[in-house]
């Protein structure tokens, strides 16, 4: 059921709240099969229906005890089921509205009496465990992220297990796999019978309903128009973000009958979304209904009068819409039917015709369709045996097995003209179905789904989109190598051993890092035959084989082709090869193959992580006789390959942890001693991948690989400076390895490298790693000394924005400081950051506002800010939609209105500003609260600002986030309050709204920075009876006394900020006296 629900089931996610699944006909599908198969599994399976899971599955119900009847102990909130498990629980406990459940039998006694509501307790059951398989065998049996198992490895598991429940534990293990696999074959059928809409159908429709639309009542509709005028060139008026989820275009449409409907149409179907509002004119895009598989079926649904009317002249609508489907192409019958001759002789020439359907201005001209009138002038049953299973060349489905043929001893693969046949046969057929080429990016994503696709780092962006098949036209001008290579290939196909070495040689003396001689070995089926010769026993063939693989792989289109051909296993297998040219070659073209994600996958499925680590050990024995010399060379550039693999493969999670388990990391180290450049490029390459998790960097430092990259930033190659000063950025993570860092005399290479701006790539990776660095005072102090921070400030203009986020981002850290705030306002660098904050990149905009904020605390830098308008542009940050933005906005505005000259003044003049500094207070974001209760904390020692936030409702808004137990937030909250309480009866509102018994929990807290901004809140609020008595309620008394008499036996560091600092509202043990005097007084 895992593998099934995470690859195959949609999921979205609400804001920062849980996954759910959508409301969508295939995850109706999949549930509908869940339930088929747990309702049948008491009858089917009454011995594993028995079996107790290790972990109950836990959601909330909607059902009533009442429901439950013999079997069961019922009362009023509670439910038991008699069947216990061997300590006496309950396999079935209810208390409203949490059930739990501990056996397949009771889950399916469960469906049996939510009757109608099984759908949806279902789909609860799943949205509440979202991993059910580790919940009933154990966590032993889940997944990580990106492992590509079938049914989570769970048979493995189980032959470990000697338990007496092993064999019910493996019988059931066994039916949970063939269900995952039931559930994936089923996902991928109901897929592949969809019929998914496109803008020109859309287009049509509404254009036909226009037409019947009007204000007589013999009409369909009143109106119908489009929201936006705007067409893109793909035909969709949706905007960009949400073209993403498959929305072509939203409608407005006023039926007779009923409201004005906003409706979305999408690949998908049609569903009424949650409006359009009539102030902003903005739409909400959140699905509010069903999902209909066009607009007038929709429409029928949704008014009695449109479906009324439109039964009167549906057959006049049919016609006029079956007049403009069967307007006929331009094209001849005779020039289609050339072209399919033509494509089928294997010319794998793609002819497009334009889409039958027009629409005078509004048509999607741009991209063509096939033309209907093959289907016309040849019959589809002439064509029929060329068309393969439309599934199998949609979902990348390996080609067909080989067939028994001869060729030097090995295998005949498919030959290139069968894959191209296939390819027009599915294309036929979807011009048959006319399907858009929207829904094939749809297919595509939810074959993703299917397939065991997993991106786990942000470094697995390249490449994941699959590019454009380009193949060579028949008539086009083509160079005369073209030819000539394609008669090597038919020479490599049916000459001897020979032969064949002498056309490979001949290959390769041909330019093959040129697109055109790369495709024409593809389009004549070169590459099948190439892979046939790694299978031989020839030695030579093999080598010829793998240099010409090794160019031409370089080529996207090329090393997909060479995954698709299967290839990838037999390069694997060529790993454990005594020869070491072979291991070479090999590895060498893994390393170009492997650049997307299906190609890292396969790589590790075969094997080939442990085989290329084995690779990097220098001192393996070889059979080879050679010279001493020659075999070391040998044996340096086998792990340099080696390397270079290992650097394409680590760009996933699931690979990283391969190689870590394959004792990478000390032969990574080991390597990482030698002095051959070209060695350590790979090497630090691959370390600079692996860094970003965080077991690689505790392995990193215990391998003490630290002190070898601050080494190699004093090399002279800049590649390898590049990736030394990336592997720095990735581990300067930790406090220890920052040290190290500056230990090792690493520092002062980074800021020398600041000078050299013409590589760009390199300066990024040099800033990050400074930006890193510069997190530990000492390491700023070094920088300091070493000019790097004036370097900095002159690397603010006219630079990427890789390096800029870097460069902020140090500036920032530095500017903690007093005097690197000085040298940086010296040097004329607060006008560019304050330029900075007009951007619109996230990271750069977090980084850029913490160094404002940080340069603020400085008055003769605050006036800076304050006349080049930075106030102002912070503030028009908080309704940027990213909340760590927000955050850090808000967090900056802090020190710029403590150390404005007349801050109230400043405020207030920002139209609207209080206003959106309140409204924040609604954020889910824990970050945003807090740093906007900090705002809000400057922002009330003004009274009359005070005032213009007490009227725009803090004080409930405030209340409402007591009962937190996030320190940071408490914190400033309490501080917000304390200052609010200073206006009006707002310390009345505070009680009035239960803010006060939460504050005295606040003092259980261990952070004394939490007491303390507490004591002030409670100090304030204690001045209302009311309040009073809430505190004596909830403990006040008995906790502020026993800190009293405890103070004593608090530690230095607790001891001092209680009784020693002061505040602007007292000394923080006075103001805890007070308030328990009060409160002992009333009471």
């Amino acid at each position: 059921m895992g593998v099934a629900l995470t690859r195959s089931a949609q999921w979205t996610a609400a804001g920062y709240g849980a996954e759910t699944l959508e409301i969508t006909p295939l995850n109706e599908a999949i549930l509908s099969e869940i339930i088929l198969f747990v309702e049948s599994f008491i009858y089917r399976h009454p011995q594993e229906a028995k079996f107790v899971f290790v972990e109950p599955l836990e959601w909330r119900t909607s059902l009533d005890p009442s429901a439950f009847e013999s079997g069961y102990v019922v009362s009023e909130t509670t439910v038991k089921s008699e069947e216990v498990d061997k300590n006496g629980e309950p396999l079935l406990f209810l208390s409203v509205p949490q059930i739990k459940i501990k056996s397949f039998g009771q889950l399916s006694h469960f469906l049996y009496v939510a009757k109608d509501t099984k759908l949806k307790e279902a789909q609860a059951c799943l949205e509440a465990n979202r991993d059910p398989v580790v919940k009933i065998l154990g966590s032993d049996y889940s997944s990580k992220e990106g492992e590509d198992s079938s049914a989570l490895n769970i048979l493995d598991k189980i032959t470990e297990d000697d338990g007496p429940e092993s064999e019910v534990k493996t019988s059931l293990a066994k039916l949970i796999q063939q269900l995952d696999l039931h559930l994936l074959n089923h996902s991928l059928k109901h897929i592949s019978l969809e019929i998914h809409l496109n803008p020109s159908t859309f287009n049509h429709d509404i254009e036909l309903l226009k037409r019947f639309s009007g204000k007589e009542d013999h009409t369909v509709l009143e109106s119908i128009e489009y929201t936006s005028d705007y067409e893109f060139s793909n035909g969709c008026r949706a905007p960009p973000w949400r073209q993403m989820h498959g929305e072509i275009c939203y409608v407005l449409v006023k039926p007779h009958d009923v409201e004005t409907l906003c409706i979305t149409c999408s690949t998908d179907g049609v569903f009424l979304n949650g409006g359009k509002a009539e102030d902003k004119g903005e739409i909400n895009y959140e699905r509010k209904g069903e999902l209909y598989q066009d607009l007038v079926t929709f429409l029928k649904d949704k008014s009695a009068t449109f479906s009324e009317n439109m039964a009167k002249q549906e057959n006049k609508f049919n016609e006029e819409k079956q007049k403009e489907k069967s307007q006929p192409d331009k094209a001849p019958q005779e020039e289609g039917a050339d072209t399919l001759r033509k494509a089928v002789a294997g010319s794998g020439k793609k002819t497009q015709e334009k889409n039958q359907f027009t629409f005078g201005k509004n048509q999607i001209g741009k991209r063509l369709e096939p033309s209907l009138n093959w289907k016309t002038a040849v019959g589809y049953k002439d064509i029929r045996p060329l068309l393969k299973d439309t599934q199998e060349d949609k979902y990348g489905s390996k080609l067909e097995k080989a067939r028994p043929s001869v060729l030097h001893g090995r295998a005949q693969r498919p030959s290139l003209k069968d894959a191209q046949e296939d390819k027009l046969g599915s294309s036929l057929e979807k011009a048959r179905l006319s399907v858009s080429h929207g829904r094939g990016q749809s297919l595509r994503k939810g074959t993703d789904k299917v397939e065991d696709i997993v991106s786990d780092s942000s470094s697995e962006s390249e490449e994941d989109e699959e590019p454009p098949d380009h193949r060579q036209e028949a008539n086009a001008d083509l160079p005369s190598e073209y030819w000539q290579i394609q008669k090597l290939v038919k020479y490599l196909k049916g000459g001897n051993q020979t032969a064949t070495v002498i056309a490979l040689c001949s290959m390769k003396d041909f330019n093959l890092a040129q697109d055109t001689c790369q495709l024409a070995i593809r389009d004549v089926g070169g590459l099948e035959v190439l892979i046939n010769l790694l299978d031989t026993d020839e030695v030579k063939c093999k080598i010829g084989s793998l240099k010409i693989l090794k160019e031409i792989s370089h080529n996207p289109q090329i090393r997909r082709n060479i995954v698709d051909l299967g290839a990838l296993p037999i390069l694997v297998k060529i790993l454990d090869s005594p020869n070491k040219n072979l291991k070479c070659l090999a590895a060498e073209t893994i390393a170009n193959v492997a650049k997307f994600r299906r190609a890292r996958r396969a790589v590790r499925q075969h094997g080939g992580i442990a085989k290329l680590v084995a690779l990097l050990d220098c001192t393996q024995n070889s059979t080879e006789p050679a010279q001493p010399s020659l075999y070391e060379t040998r044996d340096v550039e086998v792990a340099r390959c080696g390397a270079l693999a290992l650097w394409s493969c680590s760009k996933s999670y699931a690979n990283k942890e391969a190689i870590r388990l394959a004792g990478g990391i000390p032969l990574l180290a080991q390597l990482l001693k030698t002095s051959h450049e070209n060695m350590l490029i790979p090497v630090v390459g691959t370390l600079q991948e692996c860094a970003s998790e965080a077991n690689y960097r505790v392995a990193i430092k215990a391998e003490r690989i630290i002190e070898n990259l601050v080494k190699n930033l004093s090399s002279q190659n800049e590649q390898l400076q590049e990736h030394c000063a990336m592997a720095i950025y990735q581990c300067a993570e930790d406090e220890e390895t920052r040290d190290l860092v500056r230990l090792h005399g690493g520092l002062k290479p980074l800021a020398s490298l600041l000078n050299n701006t013409d590589n760009k790539e390199r300066l990024a990776a040099v800033t990050g790693a400074i930006w890193k660095c510069s997190i530990s005072r000492e390491n700023v102090t070094k920088f300091r000394e070493y000019k790097a921070i004036e370097t900095l400030v002159g690397l603010l203009t006219d630079q990427p924005e890789e390096v800029l986020v870097n460069v902020v981002g140090a500036l920032g850290e530095c500017c903690q400081e007093h005097e690197n705030r000085v040298i940086v306002r010296k040097c004329g660098g607060i006008q560019p950051l304050v330029n900075l904050l007009v951007g619109i990149n996230q990271a750069l905009l977090v980084n850029v506002t913490k160094a404002v904020g940080a340069c603020a605390v400085e008055p003769e830098s605050m006036m800076i800010i304050d006349r080049l308008d930075g106030v102002r542009l912070l503030w028009s940050l908080l309704k940027n939609p990213h909340p760590d933005v927000k955050a850090s906005a808000a967090r900056a505005l802090c020190p710029c209105i403590e150390n404005a000259k007349d801050a109230g003044e400043m405020v207030r003049s920002f139209v609207g500003g209080l206003e959106l500094v309140v409204n924040l207070l609604k954020s889910d974001n824990k970050e945003v609260l807090a740093s906007v209760c900090a705002a809000i904390t400057n922002i009330a020692k003004d009274q009359e600002n005070l005032a213009v936030i007490t009227d725009h409702g803090v004080v409930p808004l405030l209340s409402k986030l007591a009962n937190t137990n996030n320190d940071t937030l408490r914190r400033h909250l309490a501080e917000a309050i304390s200052r609010c309480c200073l206006w009006g009866r707002n310390k009345v509102a505070f009680g009035e709204h239960k803010a006060v018994a939460p504050l005295v929990r606040y003092l259980k807290s261990d952070d004394t920075d939490v007491h303390r901004a507490t004591a002030q809140a409670l100090y304030q609020l204690s001045e209302d009876a009311d309040n009073c008595i809430t505190m004596h309620e909830n403990g006040a008394v008995k906790m502020v006394t026993c800190q009293r008499n405890a103070m004593s036996e608090y530690r230095p560091l607790f001891f001092i900020p209680f009784c020693l600092r002061r505040s602007k509202t007292g000394n923080l043990l006075e103001n805890r006296c007070v308030c328990q005097r009060r409160i002992e007084t009333l009471v």
